[in-house]
């Protein structure tokens, strides 16, 4: 057998080399410039101590029997003190990984219903991660972290979770357009119920003015005209208050022609008229029963 040689070769930061010695491991060459004794010892394989990403799809159902996709993203990497059992123990690291995704995903998403699975992401995730960390520590890979990226379900759950979604928002909008509205029209109510009372008051005063007017008006007739009853200045009233009446007409515009009872006497003939209607009004005539 001939003498080897010494060769050179450089390994990258980022890297671990696997060197093996007429194909049996010897050691792991880190970062650098490395001696080998050519051609009985080489570097078999450059193994990344990066991290790595891998996005996984997986299709499963919930506990109400709804198909959902769930995206679930991993990163990993080798450990630098595992690096012959990520190369030799493991054959395809990607594929051992999706298969304990999928385990975990399918494990735990049946057991919760849809809107919990949304609510669940964190859950879903950590479990992934321990289950991971567990079960590839064992080939040299640590997990760095595990993240449900999307729960996407079926087209039609889509669309009806949408719908339902706005029934419950148009239900709630018609209650407050209702509540509002019933609002204004007890607003409305008590706004109109306050303004007949105080027009009710109102009148009321006006009254109780002009019935202590034409007291004081008699009282001060009486007092100052010898032999004048209360009778007589009620006619003297009604009378000037009959020619306002007049003079206010023919103000009006345009004037019309009235023709109206006119003489000393329809002063005390209307007053007895507006009294026979008072007393009929206040005592009806009783019914009489006809055979």
């Amino acid at each position: 057998m001939s003498d080897g040689c010494c060769c050179c070769m450089c390994v990258r930061e980022t890297d671990a080399a696997i060197i093996e010695y007429f194909g049996k491991f010897t050691r792991v060459a880190p970062a650098g410039l490395q001696c080998l004794f050519w051609p009985f010892e080489n570097i078999v394989k450059n193994i990344s101590l990066r991290i790595q990403y891998m996005m996984i799809d997986c299709e499963t159902k919930t506990k109400d029997n709804v198909f959902v996709r769930v995206a679930v993203g991993v990163q990993y990497r080798v450990m630098e003190d595992k690096v012959p059992s990520a190369y030799y123990k493991l054959t395809d690291s990607k594929r051992q990984i999706k298969s304990y995704v999928y385990d975990v995903v399918r494990g735990c998403v049946p057991k919760m219903e849809l809107d919990q699975t949304f609510a669940s992401k964190d859950t879903i995730a950590n479990a992934v991660k321990d289950q991971l960390q567990h079960s590839m520590s064992e080939f040299g890979y640590e997990i760095v972290a595990a993240l449900v990226t999307d729960i996407d379900p079926n087209i039609n759950v889509k669309h009806a979770m949408n719908e339902i979604v706005a029934s419950q928002r148009g239900r709630e909008a018609a209650a407050e357009r209702a509540e509002a509205e019933k609002i204004l029209q007890v607003k409305a109510a008590e706004a109109e119920g306050e303004s007949k009372y105080l027009r009710g008051v109102g009148v009321a005063k006006e009254r109780q003015a002009i019935v202590e007017g034409l007291r004081d008006s008699v009282q001060g007739f009486s007092h100052d005209v010898q032999g004048a009853s209360a009778a007589d200045v009620m006619d003297l009233l009604l009378v000037t208050q009959y020619f306002d009446m007049l003079k206010d007409l023919g103000r009006n515009k345009p004037n019309n022609t009235l023709f109206l009872p006119h003489g000393p006497k329809s002063v005390s003939i209307l007053r007895d008229e507006l009294k026979a209607g008072f007393m009929v009004g206040l005592h009806p005539p009783a019914k009489t029963s006809g055979k």
